[in-house]
C-alpha cells in the first residue's frame, strides 16, 4: 500500500526507538509506506524539576500534546508507552489502533559505582537515597527497603543514570535541590531500548513489585474516524498485547484511578487463559491490597473489572481516595 503516515512521539531516547520500531514493523508489513517521525518537546520533557502532577500526571506531561496535534488532524498516528495513558478517562475522537508485542515488563534496579546489592538490601537502605518519580515505585521500595530514603528523580533513562553516576542533586521547583542517588528504580524495557541494559544490578520480580498498568506495551494511537491509518496500523497489532492492555487498564477505569495512585496490574497470557494480578498501595507502601484472578483471554475486559471489584471490597477506595491531591 502505498503513502505516507505522519507519526508523532516525544524527542527523547527511548521514545525515538519506539518509534523506529513502529516505522520498521509499518514498512515490512506495507511496502511503498513512508513513515515520517515528528518530534515533541513535550511538557514533562521541557520542565525535569517539577513532579508531574501539577502537569496533569504523565498524560498531561508526555501524551496530551501529541494527541492534540493527531486530533487536528497534523498527524496520523501518535506513539505512547501504554503507562503513560491515563487509564481512568476517554479522549473522545482517538482510539488505540495498535499495541506492539510487550517489551520485558519488569522493574529493575541501578545502582550508582561501587554499591551493591547485597549492601543495600544488608542496611535495609538505610543512609542511602533511591531515586524515582513514580508513586508506585516508591510505595514499594519503601517495602522493600524500609529505611531507604525516596528522592524525587526526573529525566530520560539515559539522563537518569548520568546524573546518578556523576553524583548530580535533583533540582526542584523551589530552587533547592534533593540527592544525589545512590539507587534508581527503572523499567527493564526503557533500559533495553537505549542499550543500557548492561547497568542493571537487580531485577524485581512480580512478587516483589508488581509492574506499571500497560509498562512495557508501546501503543499507537490514531483518529477513531481515520479508517485507513486504523487499517495501516492493525497490520502490526499484537492480539496477546492488546488482551493484556485492556485487562489492566480496565482496573484503573474501575478504580478510577489517578496520576497519585500507587497501582499496579499485570496480565500474562497461556494457551486461551489469562492471570491478571492487580495490587494497590498507600503511599508509604505500608498497607498493600492485593487480587489476582485467572480467566478466559478472550474476555480480558470482564477479568479486569471482576479483579477490580475485588480489590474495592478489600478497601481500595479508602486508599486511592487518600492520596489523591486536595
Amino acid at each position: 500500500m502505498d503513502g505516507r503516515l505522519r507519526i508523532g512521539t516525544r524527542k527523547s531516547a527511548m521514545a525515538l526507538a519506539q518509534t523506529e520500531e513502529i516505522a520498521r514493523r509499518l514498512t515490512a508489513s506495507m511496502p511503498g509506506l513512508e513513515v515520517e517521525v515528528v518530534k515533541f518537546d513535550t511538557t514533562g520533557d521541557i520542565d525535569q524539576t517539577s513532579k508531574l502532577l501539577p502537569h496533569g500526571g504523565k498524560g498531561g506531561a508526555f501524551v496530551a500534546q501529541i494527541r492534540a496535534a493527531v486530533l487536528k488532524g497534523e498527524l496520523q498516528a501518535a506513539m505512547h508507552s501504554l503507562k503513560d495513558m491515563p487509564g481512568n478517562e476517554d479522549t473522545p475522537g482517538l482510539v488505540i489502533g495498535a499495541t506492539l508485542s510487550r517489551d520485558p515488563p519488569g522493574d529493575v534496579l541501578v545502582l550508582r559505582p561501587g554499591l551493591s546489592v547485597e549492601k543495600l538490601q544488608r542496611s535495609r537502605g538505610k543512609g542511602l537515597k533511591l531515586g524515582t518519580n513514580a508513586v508506585r515505585r516508591a510505595a514499594y521500595a519503601r517495602r522493600l527497603f524500609p529505611d531507604v530514603e525516596v528522592i524525587h528523580f526526573r529525566g530520560a533513562a539515559d539522563t537518569r543514570i548520568r546524573k546518578l553516576d556523576q553524583g548530580e542533586r535533583q533540582r526542584l521547583p523551589d530552587g533547592g535541590a534533593v540527592g544525589p542517588a545512590d539507587a534508581l528504580i527503572m523499567a527493564r524495557s526503557g533500559l533495553e531500548r537505549v542499550g543500557l541494559a548492561h547497568r542493571i544490578a537487580y531485577e524485581f520480580a512480580a512478587a516483589e513489585m508488581l509492574p506499571a498498568v500497560g509498562q512495557g506495551i508501546v501503543a499507537v494511537e490514531c483518529a477513531a474516524a481515520d479508517w485507513r491509518t486504523r487499517e495501516l496500523l492493525s497490520s502490526i497489532d499484537d492480539a496477546d498485547a492488546r488482551a493484556c492492555a485492556d485487562a489492566e487498564r480496565e482496573v484503573l477505569w474501575v478504580l478510577n484511578g489517578h496520576c497519585n495512585s500507587p497501582i499496579a496490574g499485570f496480565a500474562e497470557i497461556k494457551a486461551a487463559e489469562m492471570l491478571l494480578r492487580a495490587s494497590v498501595l498507600d503511599l508509604g507502601g505500608g498497607v498493600i491490597i492485593e487480587a489476582s484472578r485467572t480467566g478466559l483471554a478472550s474476555r480480558p475486559r470482564e477479568l479486569g473489572r471482576a479483579v477490580a471489584f475485588d480489590l474495592l471490597a478489600k478497601g481500595a477506595a479508602e486508599i486511592i481516595e487518600r492520596s489523591r491531591p486536595r
